[in-house]
């Protein structure tokens, strides 16, 4: 019995669905800005309706494309910045590598060891990767957690060595300021995953439509995936 697809019981065709998400991903849209674009192409739908197409259908996009994702670098550079969750201050811990792929990213209430242990911990352990150096700001808790994890790798503090990845911070914010606000931590989980996810393929860390544009890279991509699930 072949599986069951994900849009299996979705009154509209995976297609349209597929590309609700992906707009939403790759610009700086509102729900209420992809519904208008949808309607303006025949397509009614609530605005509702396409937060739970992205809350749905992010995970499994991008966990469908996890066996197409690039090997990081062994350079990483970390750090948090920070965004609010119903009107309360959340920490994103989030790391590039010297290609500018988007290591990995954690939603978390507090800013302690134990955040950076989960943060380094799940990285580690997803990607199989272990690397020879890491740059962090000058956070105290840093140097303890990473002689725990990954003794092996050369730590460092440095000005301004950081500022690829807070320059990678802005983008984030500037994807997450036409939501006015996250209702949920679930929902900023989510969207923040989502957004490095896209980052990523953008960026051609991905085995997927390498031989396209990068015009319609992502979009030939988004129709791979969506096969997938």
């Amino acid at each position: 019995m072949p599986p069951r697809s994900a849009f299996a019981g979705f009154r509209f065709p995976p297609e349209v669905i597929v590309v609700a998400v992906r707009w939403y991903l790759r610009y700086y849209l509102s729900y209420r800005d992809v519904e208008e674009l949808l309607v303006e192409r025949g397509v009614e739908v609530d605005h509702v309706t396409v937060y739970r197409w992205v809350q749905r259908f992010t995970p499994l996009l991008a966990d469908a494309a996890r066996f197409g994702r690039h090997a990081p670098g062994d350079r990483w550079q970390v750090d948090e910045t920070y965004v609010k969750v119903n009107g309360v201050w959340r920490y994103v811990y989030r790391a590039v590598d010297q290609h500018g792929q988007v290591i990995d990213v954690l939603v978390s209430a507090r800013r302690d060891a134990d955040a950076a242990r989960r943060f380094f911990r799940r990285a580690l352990s997803t990607l199989k990767i272990t690397p020879s150096e890491v740059v962090t700001d000058a956070a105290a808790v840093y140097p303890a957690v990473l002689d725990e994890l990954i003794p092996s790798a050369w730590h460092h503090v440095e000005q301004y060595a950081n500022n690829p990845i807070e320059a990678d911070h802005s983008q984030l914010k500037q994807r997450l300021r036409p939501m006015r606000g996250l209702r949920t931590d679930k929902t900023a989980r989510v969207i923040i995953a989502g957004h490095a996810f896209m980052q990523n393929l953008r960026r051609g860390h991905y085995e997927f439509a390498v031989d396209a544009p990068p015009a319609t890279r992502v979009a030939i991509a988004f129709s791979e995936l969506a096969q997938a699930i």
